[in-house]
Order: structure tokens, then sequence, then C-alpha cells
């Protein structure tokens, strides 16, 4: 029975480069696509702070004008300045200017309308917007017995 011959040979240095260029060209396109990720990260905070510094905002004015103690003032749109660390001159911290404006809603005197725009210049000048129709709650009244005000 004769032995079937063996191929020692190996790989060749053609395959060897091939290989190589293959590899090149998959690590170039991964590093390729790093910059628009970081945009979109960077995207995608800014507006996760800016949503959650707009639906505080609409919490605190509900809460104000849910007590019918508290007087409304109407008009606006009244800006603010909110820093993400709450502290003035911080290296690299997000500024974001909130617009809020509050309005009767229609002819019923016991319900308003708070529209509240949140942007991050100069980055995002449209911002993110939301509104919210709050009625004064008599169970939310206090202190109790005060005036309506």
């Amino acid at each position: 029975m004769p032995l079937s011959p063996c191929n020692n040979r190996g790989v060749g240095l053609i395959e060897v480069v091939i290989a190589i260029f293959l590899t090149t060209v998959g690590i170039l396109a991964v590093l390729s696509l790093q910059p628009s990720a970081w945009r979109t990260v960077a995207r995608s905070d800014y507006l996760g702070r800016a949503s959650g510094i707009l639906y505080k905002t609409l919490q605190d004015n509900e809460a104000r004008i849910i007590n019918p103690c508290n007087a409304v003032t109407l008009g606006g749109p009244t800006a603010a300045t909110v820093t993400v660390s709450n502290q003035a001159g911080v290296a690299g911290d997000a500024t974001y200017t909130v617009a809020t404006t509050i309005a009767q809603d229609g002819a019923n005197t016991r319900a308003f309308v708070v529209t509240v725009t949140v942007t991050w210049p100069p980055l995002n000048n449209t911002g993110i917007t939301e509104s919210m129709t709050v009625t004064r709650q008599e169970m939310c009244r206090f202190p109790a017995g005060c005036p309506d005000a």
C-alpha cells in the first residue's frame, strides 16, 4: 500500500499579504465609523440632559400652578440659563437656555397652558419644546384656607 504524498509547503507569501490587506481594510472601516459615533453620543447626551431640564421645568410650574394659593404670572417667554453642574465658569460645562411661557387656556380662568422650550446654543438653536395644560385643584390648596391668588 503506497503512502499518499504529503504537502508540507505551508502558507505562501501571497496568502499572508492578502490576509494582512483584508485585516487592514476591516480595521480602517471600523476606525472610520468612530467620529460619527462620537457625534451621535454627544448629540444624545445633550438631548437627554435637555429633556430632563424640560420635564423638571414643566413639573415645577405644574406644582406651583396647581395650588390655588399661588399667583400665576401670564406671559413670556421668560428665559433662564441652566448649566449642568449648576455652577458658573466650569470648563466644558453644558449650558442650556430655558424659555417658559404661561398662557390662560381659553376662557377657563382656572386652566393654564405652560410651554417650555430648551435650547443649547450654538449646537442647537431650535431645541425641544413641550406643552402642558394645568388646572387649579382644590385638593392641592396649601396652606389650608388661604385665599385664591
